[in-house]
């Protein structure tokens, strides 16, 4: 098979040769976008979901989707490290100077490049991380007070008018969502309830682990009513199916069903994981079609690669007291499991985990479906634990 030909792309955020199975959600986001710019209520749209079930690359093609219909967006990613204002400004001034380009919107924009301006120097105090260019003075009074909740509100209200001003929406687009600091996190939703109220098109699309539903409750209560939370699983068969034979067959070559059925099993259909098969059972294939023979054999080579990367990356950042909890974890198999049950199986009195735990969570490594449960956030994480901690020695 020819290595220049193959058609898959597995990788952190890499788009899939065959975006399958999220028709559907690209199609609610479009909607709401839609609705935005025509100034009739839409809830925003925050999805959650495991590593490695395409919640970026969706993401990125929703914001293709809108910038192709004339909506103007923003793209952030929120890591552990930094704050939200200062991921939020630079992107939104460049958004503004768009906007300010076009007649009808110019003196809002730039008003609201003014509040930017305030903005930025009022909270540089709390934020020392904000950096952003200042175009013009900021105008006493507007989103200068120093007060994240309050300031964020008339920032975006101010950038929403010069959009509406412009018959367009503004659709803030952010990753990794669960980073975002519970007072930060509490700021955004009180901004994007004001721009609510006020009717002025502006739209939040995020994505990030399912504890982020949690997280944003706490921040503020209403924000279940304020958004939606659409979870983003694995493929059903039918779309894991079209993910992994339409890419093959448009570089004409053919694969067995009875390879397919063999990627379906050992990936669960994670969208991740089937680019990854599908990559290395290109790779073993020696001619057209792809056999399920060569399916077993790229599972070797795609596990391995996966325990050098995928996984691995994550298992580094770990203490050895982590390492030690997550692998008491996949003694129990898959998960959910109930913190006594760890608790019991790592000879230890569920209250002294507490911390433990709480910063497995805090890494994105597990969260919590319900009170006293606890599950990974990596899928196949568990099977990977037991052959990177094999044997009883991880118990002392």
């Amino acid at each position: 098979m020819d290595a220049v030909k193959n058609p898959f792309a597995p990788g952190a955020g890499s788009p899939p040769p065959e975006l399958a199975g999220r028709d559907d959600l690209r199609e609610t986001v479009r909607v709401a976008v839609e609705r935005t710019r025509a100034g009739k209520s839409a809830r925003s749209v925050l999805m959650v979901g495991l590593r490695g079930v395409g919640k970026t690359v969706l993401l990125d093609r929703m914001r293709d989707d809108a910038e192709a219909s004339g909506v103007h967006t923003i793209r952030i990613e929120a890591p552990e490290d930094r704050s939200l204002p200062a991921l939020l400004a630079p992107q939104l001034r460049v958004a503004l100077l768009r906007l300010s380009k076009l007649a009808h919107a110019k003196d809002l924009a730039v008003r609201s490049l003014r509040a930017l301006a305030g903005f930025a120097k009022a909270l540089k105090v709390t934020y020392g991380d904000i950096e952003v260019g200042l175009d013009y003075e900021g105008e006493p009074g507007l989103a200068d007070n120093g007060d994240l909740e309050h300031d964020l509100q008339e920032l975006l209200e101010s950038a929403g008018a010069a959009a509406k001003a412009a018959g367009t929406a503004l659709v803030i687009f952010v990753d990794e969502l669960q980073y975002v600091p519970e007072p930060q996190l509490a700021a955004l939703i009180t901004a994007m309830h004001r721009c609510a109220q006020r009717q002025v098109p502006v739209l939040l699309v995020g994505a990030g682990l399912p504890q982020l539903r949690g997280r944003m409750g706490n921040a503020k209560s209403y924000a279940e009513r304020l958004f939606t939370f659409p979870e983003i699983g694995p493929l059903s068969a039918d779309a894991a199916v079209r993910a992994i034979t339409r890419p093959i067959e448009a570089e004409g070559a053919e694969i067995t069903v009875g390879a397919v059925e063999r990627i379906l099993a050992d990936t669960r259909c994670y969208p991740y994981f089937l680019q990854e098969w599908g990559q290395r059972s290109w790779e073993v294939a020696v001619e057209s079609p792809i056999k399920a023979d060569d399916v077993e054999q790229a599972t070797t080579t795609a596990v391995a690669a996966l325990d050098e990367s995928f996984f691995r990356v994550r298992f580094d950042r770990l203490t050895p007291q982590e390492k030690r909890y997550l692998r008491a974890m996949a003694e129990l198999g898959p998960g959910p499991h109930r913190s006594g049950a760890i608790a019991e199986c790592l000879k230890r009195e569920v209250s002294s985990l507490g911390p433990v735990r709480s910063a497995l969570i805090g890494k994105g490594m597990i969260w919590s479906p319900s009170h006293g449960d606890t599950a990974f956030t990596v899928p196949l994480f568990d099977e990977f634990m037991r052959r990177i901690m094999p044997g009883e020695d991880w118990r002392t």
